[in-house]
């Protein structure tokens, strides 16, 4: 009897391994395949990027005449689509950044399908098609799944990047799937690994951190982690009391302005 229930038991252990190993991706990405039309974008002050060519996601311009301080490209989460960040765009457009919100490969319209290769691929060439239409400074704006696209393209790309902001990082995809599936050897099973540790090793740029206090998705020890690693320019914002989906995002948090200042604290303002 107790061996049968013990070769059961194990069925149903390496079945359910399978099941993961087959399934993660889907676990992981939750994409939004809607498409944005040029007057559903405008509604929003966004205009699809690039203007000819592929589709790689939006641009949202501050008063040009006033200065631009730099692109901040925005690698999004992974739910929904570029278009629903749009208020990085109202936030950071105030403060004289234009902003580019970096769309996916299998999300909002596009073609394929989501995996780590394919994001930071994709993300390395926006990269290098921003630099080559807008110049420096470049910097890269990671929202959760986004912090771990961020930080591959930092270590993949040759374009100069001038700083990072990491919201809602990790250290290692690894270890924060393993802190929600403890009984399951999920080192051996991921497919994508999001290493932010290891790709934002040499970074020597300014690099900005922010926690939500009570992340019940990234629990915060994984960002701090991180945030220890890093051997560069690093500041730490951590909101008492917020969780993964509860940030405070309006527009006139002081945040904002706090960690702009920054990223920028030895760059000048300067028309691109």
């Amino acid at each position: 009897m107790l061996l049968t229930v013990a070769v059961s038991l194990g069925i149903g252990y390496l079945g359910l391994l399978v099941f993961m190993y087959v399934n993660q991706r889907n676990m992981l990405y939750f994409p939004d395949t809607s498409e944005l039309s040029p007057l559903q974008a405008r509604e929003l002050d966004l205009r699809h990027w690039p203007s000819s060519g592929r589709f790689h996601g939006f641009v949202a311009e501050p008063n040009l005449q006033q200065g631009v301080r730099g692109t901040v490209i925005v690698f999004h989460g992974n739910g929904g689509a570029a278009f629903h960040r749009f208020f990085y765009a109202k936030a950071l457009v105030k403060h004289h950044f234009r902003v580019l919100l970096a769309e996916y490969p299998g999300y909002g319209g596009r073609d394929g399908q989501p995996a780590e290769k394919a994001l930071v691929q994709d993300g390395v060439t926006l990269l290098e098609l921003a630099h080559a239409q807008f110049g420096a400074p470049l910097y890269l704006w990671g929202e959760s799944l986004g912090c771990g696209v961020a930080a591959g393209v930092v270590r993949q790309t040759r374009v100069p990047v001038a700083g990072v902001v990491l919201f809602l990082p990790w250290d290692t995809l690894a270890d924060v799937a393993a802190a929600h599936y403890p009984l399951l050897p999920v080192r051996w099973l991921l497919r994508d690994r999001y290493d932010n540790v290891a790709n934002l090793r040499h970074f020597k740029g300014p690099v900005a951190v922010l926690l939500a206090g009570e992340d019940e998705i990234i629990p915060p020890r994984h960002g701090r982690h991180l945030y220890e690693k890093l051997m560069t320019n690093k500041k730490l914002w951590v909101m008492q009391g917020a969780g993964h989906n509860s940030m405070p995002m309006g527009t006139d948090q002081p945040w904002w302005q706090e960690v702009t200042d920054f990223l920028t604290r030895d760059s000048k303002l300067s028309a691109n």
